[in-house]
Formats: structure tokens, C-alpha cells, sequence
């Protein structure tokens, strides 16, 4: 793949294609760009979804319009800098280098999203052309996500490092049946609009996990969780604005988030959560995903960046086919759900995930 000869700049700016073309070689191979992204330095006449129109210092004229039409806005003030996009707005703040505009074409160009290819672009130093392996894994030169509400006091709980197999199941009675197979961790995510049945099944399953000593973590409900006295809630992004984390910290519970990218990876790192999850990583049927299927070179990536920082789930269309792939990533464990409860035997599917892992417990 190549960048010169294409208008990955508008106005065209040789010597910036030439830069991002630099970067570009030495990220590596990653599938064709689903959008032909085009980096205006200055607002072209006709903007359009393809374009990401960007302002530095002064501010943007008529940038609410500007993203009205389709096209992604990104605001450069200091150490500020804001993308608007689809309705959503993303802040982030850190260092930039000389070269960050360049990095952006060249990491929009590896089919990131606009949010995602910012924070690599912001994480780029100059100069990082001429390491071995080029890719941003420093955390310390990540950018922060801005405009957030502070961490909960206290700090949840801290989880294992390697939470090992991760089941995610329907029901209490499931719970039961995989923690008596010898699980350690699992998840309930029950999905049901009945107050008392949800009541019931949360105590069910919190229940088991005290006899088996096990980590269990409910989905979502995290009011019914603190009430039954749960190791951990996961919650997924959104539910973030809207649950009382402070309330779930208090009550001494692990917390769990769900991350698609880096820019979430950020946003959830700033609550100081248990664990986090990575995925989707391979497509999945269990739930509709907000994001395209991250993959294994991208799940690589996100470990050699945050392993050690906070204990890492993949989760998203993993069976035993492709256990073993992703587990060599680094990743200290892996949910499944369709690859136990649509197993023809529960105990052998149980079984044969298990020794992947060296220790359960």
C-alpha cells in the first residue's frame, strides 16, 4: 500500500505525504482503510464524509455545520485537542509531535477510526520511523481523555492478573453448572425487563460463587449487585455516564468495562477499573456491537500496550478453535459464551477450554 499519488491532504501538502508515507511502512500490514480519509488543512468547498477538516490554534469557523454535513471536525488548541464526529465528541489531551498530522493519515490509512487513529497519532513521536517496531506501546506517551468526572474513592478491588476462562452465561442455573465443572471466574448476563426474576437469578448465581469461592461478576445490574453482595459488575461503556460507580466502589465490588479501541481503552483506564475488557475480537452473534471485530493483531497491540496496567479479557466470538490464537497474544483471559452453552456437552467443552490456561484459581 502506498500514499503518494492519493489526496490524503487537502490542500496537497507533498512533504506531509511524504512523512506520513514514511510512517506508513513501518506500521505493518493491516487490511485496506474502509474509508479514504482525506485531512483538510483548510475547509474544502464541498466537505463530505470522507473528510477530517482540521483547525489548530484559532478556532474553527461554522464547525457545527461543518459537522452537521458529514464531515469529522478536529479542534488543536495546546494540549487539547477535540474531534467531532457523528454527533460525538472526543477530547483528548497530551503532547503532539511535528509529525502528528502525518501519523494520523498514516494510522486512518491502517483502518482505525478517527478517535482511535488520534490517540496513536498522539502517542507518535518523532522519530519512531526508525525503531525496529514502530507501533506506539509507551503508555506514557498516550494522550488522557479529557472532560471526564474524577475516579471513584476509594479505588475498586483489584482482580487476578489472568482472570483465566471467562464464561458468560444465561441464567443461575448455568452459573451452577459451570462452576461445579470447576470455573473460577464467570459472568451473569441475564437479559430480562423482570424486576423479581433478575432479583432471583442475581442471588442465584451470587450464591454459587460464595460456595465455590469463585469470581463472579454480574452484568449490567449493578444495584441488584450490591444488594446481593457480588465479587464485580461489568458494565459496558455507555452505562458508565449513567451508573453511580462511586456507589459500586463503596460497596467493595470489582468493576469490569467493556472497551473497543483505544479511545475507550483510555476512558475506561481514567476510572481505575478492575479489568478491562478488549473486543469484539472476532464477529459475534450474542449481542450487536457498536464497532467492526477488532482482530488478533490489533488484541496484540492493546496487550504489549497495557499488560501490566490492569488485568485484560478478550472477549468476542472465541471458541476452541481459536482459544489458543488469542491467549498467545498475551492476554490473561478469555470469555466464551456460545462455545459452552451451545456446546453439545457442557463438561467437555468446559474441560477442553480449561487447559488452555495454566492455573484456574
Amino acid at each position: 500500500m502506498t500514499l503518494i499519488g492519493r489526496e490524503v491532504f487537502w490542500p496537497p501538502a507533498d512533504e506531509l505525504v511524504g512523512m506520513a508515507e514514511k510512517i506508513r511502512a513501518r506500521l505493518g500490514d493491516w487490511p485496506a482503510a474502509s474509508t479514504r480519509w482525506r485531512i483538510c488543512l483548510t475547509p474544502p468547498e464541498s466537505p463530505g464524509v470522507q473528510d477530517l477538516i482540521v483547525f489548530t490554534d484559532a478556532p474553527g469557523p461554522d464547525v457545527e455545520a461543518l459537522v452537521a454535513g458529514g464531515a469529522a471536525v478536529l479542534e488543536a488548541r495546546g494540549s487539547r485537542v477535540t474531534l467531532a464526529r457523528n454527533g460525538e465528541r472526543f477530547v483528548l489531551e497530551g503532547e503532539r509531535s511535528d509529525d502528528w498530522l502525518a501519523a494520523l493519515a498514516a494510522f486512518l490509512d491502517c483502518n482505525f477510526e478517527p478517535h482511535d487513529a488520534l490517540v496513536l497519532a498522539l502517542a507518535w513521536r518523532t522519530g519512531d520511523e526508525a525503531k525496529d517496531d514502530a507501533w506506539p506501546v509507551d503508555f506514557a506517551t498516550f494522550p488522557r481523555v479529557g472532560d471526564l468526572p474524577p475516579a471513584p474513592e476509594p479505588a475498586f478491588p483489584p482482580c487476578p492478573d489472568r482472570l483465566g476462562l471467562y464464561p458468560v452465561l444465561p441464567s443461575g442455573e448455568w452459573i451452577e453448572r459451570v462452576l461445579d465443572l470447576g470455573v473460577c471466574t464467570a459472568q451473569l448476563r441475564r437479559k430480562s425487563t423482570d424486576a423479581d426474576d433478575l432479583r432471583r437469578e442475581i442471588e442465584r448465581s451470587v450464591a454459587a460463587g460464595r460456595r465455590h469461592q469463585a469470581r463472579l461478576f454480574i452484568n449490567d445490574h449493578w444495584r441488584a449487585a450490591i444488594d446481593a453482595g457480588a465479587y464485580g459488575v461489568h458494565l459496558g461503556q455507555e452505562d458508565v455516564q449513567t451508573a453511580d460507580l462511586a456507589a459500586i466502589a463503596r460497596a467493595g465490588l470489582r468493576l469490569g468495562l467493556s472497551t473497543h479501541g483505544y479511545y475507550e481503552m483510555l476512558r475506561a483506564l481514567h476510572f481505575r477499573p478492575s479489568y478491562l475488557a478488549l473486543g469484539a475480537v472476532f464477529p459475534t452473534t450474542t449481542k450487536v456491537m457498536p464497532t467492526k471485530p477488532q482482530g488478533l493483531e490489533r488484541l496484540r497491540r492493546y496487550v504489549q500496550l497495557l499488560d501490566g496496567h490492569v488485568p485484560l479479557v478478550a472477549i468476542g466470538g472465541i471458541d476452541g478453535n481459536v482459544i489458543g490464537d488469542v491467549l498467545a497474544t498475551g492476554v490473561g483471559s478469555a470469555a466464551v459464551v456460545r462455545a459452552v452453552t451451545e456446546a453439545p456437552g457442557t463438561a467437555a467443552a468446559v474441560s477442553s477450554l480449561q487447559q488452555n490456561f495454566a492455573r484456574q484459581c
